[in-house]
């Protein structure tokens, strides 16, 4: 760990409105902790920003002490870009404010905010607009990498609503970046990852949406499988963009509307979401019924904020998690037949593989008109491994690589950046496509030195 000097501390307490954290302090330990527990790293200063003139500075007391420098919004990223070894965290929880605009709809939100925080403040007013579905998720990490959830069908993916962002800049400036001021930038961070620089304000697009949505869970047998998920792909090709349903294979959670037999048993699960006429969705679920012979259900009303923490008591902090990903723009017989054959073989009760619907108005976004380019992705697949025991990271880690490796024929090809793992690198180019040169080359315009190169890092080229 780089020893920094008393009086060079000092300088940067002195110069910031923030607290300046070291590893000294009591709270050092609480302060580094991230949400994946595998990531266990020791900065040498954590500068904790009550501004973006904080961030600044810190970046320039980063660059003038040679510090490796990580960029922390809520510390929920599966890689730990969050937290780093020996340099410095720029840190944002403490920057949680979200403004919103009715009348204009639009919401203005500080980096250190999550999707609770944005969440409750949108909806007060009966807005929203795309974001993920665990309320502790950070809105930077996940909109600068794209961004998707239940209103994806709908109204595209979160970078697809962000309409402007505030920046410290490499070299210390401050821009605005949008389709009129900055246009490359704002085309390089809708989906760049941090590479470019760090943001301290996001403005979003807004669209209406509840407050009460029809959302829910269908259980069924992971005995009928098959068959749900033959049902499941015909029933998606032609369900309007206004529903949305997603499909969980994992062990049974104690659900109380589950029989206790099914408790910790294999399981098929249907996430449903639908945000138009309460009425209109009960009609439209209805063939899901048959699908099987359901263990139970549990899906009616409710506000849509308390839908987007539903799942957030399966994905709390201090577990360890280690996530494989694949985009697929159909779900091939094989697919499906290796989803069902390492959903048999999970290695703890935590693990899960996820199929996300996102096909829709993210499809009809050019693969050219921002950084993200996976348009032709129709569903999102995560195999996530998750448990509690460091004992259990090879079996863990070997189950999700090999049903990661036995999937990839029948993948797209493309990457979904948020859920790539630090080991990773190498994805980057295909993750980006036909986009990465114009991004190399953005990178070297805009960081030439790769000083933001803590992330799915894209290297500096001409």
């Amino acid at each position: 760990m780089a020893n920094l000097p008393a009086d060079v501390i000092n300088s940067l307490k002195a110069a910031v409105k923030g607290r300046v954290v070291v590893p000294t302090d009591p709270d050092y330990d609480e302060v580094r902790t991230i949400w994946n527990a595998m990531i266990q790293r020791r900065p040498s200063v954590i500068v904790q920003c009550a501004s973006a003139d904080d961030a600044a500075t810190a970046l320039a007391f980063a660059r003038e002490n040679q510090l490796d420098i990580a960029v922390r919004g809520a510390g929920h990223n599966i890689a730990g870009n969050a937290i780093c070894d020996y340099g410095l965290v720029i840190d944002f929880s403490n920057m949680k404010t979200v403004q919103v605009d009715p009348d204009q709809r639009r919401a203005f939100v500080e980096p250190g905010a999550t999707l609770a925080d944005f969440d409750a403040a949108v909806q007060a007013h009966g807005l929203a607009t795309p974001v993920g579905i665990n309320s502790t998720t950070g809105i930077a990490g996940l909109t600068l990498g794209g961004g998707f959830g239940w209103l994806t069908r709908q109204y595209g993916l979160t970078v697809d609503n962000l309409v402007g962002a505030d920046l410290v800049m490499a070299d210390g400036s401050k821009l605005h970046a949008s389709n009129s001021e900055n246009p490359d930038l704002f085309w390089a961070i809708r989906g760049g990852g941090g590479n470019f620089g760090i943001v301290t304000r996001f403005e979003f697009a807004l669209h209406p949406v509840g407050p009460e949505i029809l959302a829910g869970l269908m259980v069924f047998p992971f005995g009928q499988a098959k068959q749900v998920l033959n049902r499941y792909r015909e029933f998606v090709e032609t369900a309007p963009e206004e529903l949305n349903v997603w499909v969980v294979m994992r062990r049974a959670p104690p659900l109380p509307f589950l029989p206790e037999e099914v408790h910790g048993k294999e399981v098929v699960v249907l996430a449903i979401f639908y945000g138009g006429e309460i009425s209109k969705g009960e009609e439209l679920i209805a063939p899901l019924r048959q699908f099987g012979d359901a263990h139970g259900e549990h899906i009616g009303a409710q506000p849509y904020s308390a839908w987007q923490q539903a799942f957030d008591p399966l994905l709390t902090p201090g577990a360890r998690n280690y996530w494989k990903s694949h985009n697929f723009t159909e779900l091939q017989d094989g697919a499906l037949d290796c989803m069902i054959q390492y959903a048999g073989q999970l290695p703890s009760d935590q693990c899960e593989i996820f199929i996300g619907l996102i096909a829709g108005a993210a499809n009809r976004v050019a693969v050219d008109a921002m950084a993200y380019p996976s348009r032709d992705a129709r569903f999102v697949l995560n195999v996530h491994a998750r448990w509690d025991q460091a004992k259990d990271d090879d079996p863990c880690r070997d189950w999700a690589r090999s049903f990661f490796k036995a999937s990839k024929p029948y993948a797209s090809g493309g990457a979904y950046v948020n859920f790539m793992t630090e080991e990773e690198g190498d994805r980057v180019a295909s993750a980006y496509g036909a986009n990465h040169q114009r991004l190399a080359q953005l990178k070297k315009q805009y960081d030439p030195d790769n000083l933001f190169h803590l992330n799915q890092n894209i290297r500096p080229r001409s």
